[in-house]
């Protein structure tokens, strides 16, 4: 029996040079770079994985962390099925803010359930020897915010991506509204195009 297809939608959100971008591109591509190029407005990739009996396809949306272009969160914001928030262990402004772009994200997406939202945080940059915020301190504000899972993560070396994103996909998962999103099998537009256009051309 083929496995169900499931579609996921997946927002990274955090401060300007966090590395969200490094870390979607290090999950989907096996790629990074050291070249920073700020995210506008927003941008995602998709990925294929298989888990448990469920095909599951992961749109993960990597949203641009300027105050300039906030305004733009409800249209991404809405439909998610999971959120990540990411921080720089080595710049303590980016973990403070994680409050605001957690209730931020809360108030544009409306989710029906809130408190059992599936949210992840992600300490990126533990590969720069620089590291302000402890591990203690991030694990006692997911654990204040109903228990979030938190991971330390390096896009550079590769630190504890795949894992983060397992954990991600399967709290989504987890969550009721599923059933809602399986993909019905793809209709192929090529088709319906060519028919349409054999009409127009009976018709000139």
């Amino acid at each position: 029996m083929a496995p169900k297809k499931v579609l996921l939608k997946v927002i990274i959100l955090g401060d300007s040079g966090v590395g969200k971008t490094s870390l979607m591109n290090r999950y989907v591509n096996q790629k990074f770079s050291n070249q920073y190029k700020a995210t506008i407005g927003a941008d995602f990739l998709t990925k294929e994985i298989q888990v448990d009996e469920r095909l599951v396809t992961m749109q993960i949306w990597d949203t641009a962390g300027q105050e300039r272009f906030q305004s733009l969160g409800v249209a991404f914001y809405r439909g998610a099925d999971s959120c990540v928030l990411v921080f720089d262990v080595n710049v303590a402004k980016t973990f403070e803010n994680l409050d605001s772009w957690r209730e931020e994200f809360l108030l544009q997406a409306g989710p029906r359930d809130p408190e059992a939202f599936p949210f992840v945080v992600l300490g990126n940059k533990v590969d720069l020897d620089a590291r302000i915020v402890s591990q203690k301190r991030a694990l006692s504000w997911c654990q204040s915010k109903n228990n979030i899972p938190f991971f330390e993560t390096s896009a550079k070396d590769n630190i504890n991506i795949e894992q983060a994103f397992e954990v991600i996909a399967r709290n989504a998962l987890a969550q009721e509204r599923v059933e809602d999103i399986y993909l019905p099998d793809t209709v192929d537009l090529s088709d319906q195009k060519d028919k349409q256009s054999a009409q127009n051309c009976a018709a000139c």
